[in-house]
């Protein structure tokens, strides 16, 4: 296993890490959870991302079931959450202070532990003021409730908002971002954070590597019975794929698939392994709901040193997406 800085701290994340979106909870029980787990920290895995959203907060106690059962040492995991939408009352949602604080302490109740490594802002909150979060962010970190604090898909603005109020009042800013990213959504990570990494040390923690499963190249003959696509509540994914948009994707990844072949890998093992060539991704975020998944995910750290750029540079041709570079108006 390959081990990154988070951004400009000195904490170290694995480069693959195991995420229970959708998974725990809904589609796999507590077994199958608990085998995946243990697959991936086997196999080097350190970091577990979750949230108090997942499954309601099932997920959550899943994964602190697991880490019981397990007998891990809690200095061998850096697990996090992330805190927004806590439920349906309107105090149990977005980034208040009495949410922040409340929906971070019963998160830790759920996952029977004691503090996160990692704690999240899950989306911005266009009701609350940065300076409230940014407070209520420090308070759980001076009580020792969580060790780091970041943000999930705020645009670049807000952070170097929330890093300007923490300059303001002595406070600390924001350590990382967990942004989607995939050959198919690369604009706001390698372009609009690109000033972020050097000026902040950014961290960031991706999620979506296959972009919901598109990238593994098994839609490509229709939606196959049981996969995602085939589930109840998962319509608005379902119309992304029957989208022009889709369909075009869809294209591309026939197109890339090929490639994959002559490097003697999957699709999706060469998917993750392509987010791993950029420098300022700490650790990609991939799902599983067996542990065969998890062993054929972990597999695409073997992928990127076979990435050259040559191979990349096809890779690129295809995908023709690659976001323009700031201007430089010296030239």
């Amino acid at each position: 296993m390959e081990y990154r800085h988070l951004g400009k701290s000195g904490l170290q994340v694995s480069a693959l890490s195991l995420g229970a979106w959708v998974t725990y909870g809904h589609q796999v029980g507590e077994e199958i959870a608990y085998q995946c787990m243990e697959a991936a920290f086997n196999a080097g895995v350190n970091f577990f991302d979750n949230a108090e959203a997942y499954a309601h907060g099932q997920a959550e106690i899943v994964m602190g079931n697991v880490i019981k059962k397990a007998g891990w040492k809690r200095s061998d995991l850096v697990i996090s959450t992330k805190i927004f939408w806590g439920g349906r009352g309107p105090n149990l949602r977005g980034l208040s202070r009495k949410h922040v604080i409340e929906g971070t302490l019963a998160s830790l109740e759920r996952l029977q532990l004691d503090y996160v490594d990692l704690i999240f802002c899950h989306r911005p909150d266009i009701h609350t003021p940065v300076e409230e979060t940014v407070r209520a962010m420090n308070y759980l970190l001076d009580q020792g409730k969580a060790f780091y604090w970041g943000t999930s898909e705020w645009d670049s603005e807000k952070i170097v908002e929330a890093h300007a109020v923490a300059q303001r009042e002595h406070l600390i800013p924001p350590l990382m971002e967990q942004p989607e990213y995939n050959m198919f959504y690369r604009k706001r990570v390698e372009r609009e954070y690109a000033h972020l990494y050097q000026e902040f040390g950014l961290g960031t923690t991706i999620f979506s590597p296959l972009d919901s499963g598109i990238l593994t190249g098994k839609y490509n003959q229709g939606i196959p019975k049981d996969s995602r696509l085939d589930l109840d509540g998962f319509d608005w994914l379902r119309e992304g794929y029957d989208s022009q948009e889709g369909k075009e994707k869809i294209s591309k990844v026939g197109q890339l698939m090929p490639i994959a072949e002559s490097l003697g890998c999957s699709m999706a093992q060469m998917a993750i392994a392509w987010c791993l060539t950029n420098p300022n991704v700490s650790t990609v975020i991939t799902g599983a709901s067996k542990p065969e998944q998890v062993e054929e995910n972990l597999a695409a750290l073997e992928i990127v040193p076979k990435l050259t750029d040559d191979v990349l540079a096809q890779i690129e041709e295809i995908l023709n997406n690659k976001p323009e570079p700031a201007t430089d108006f010296r030239e």
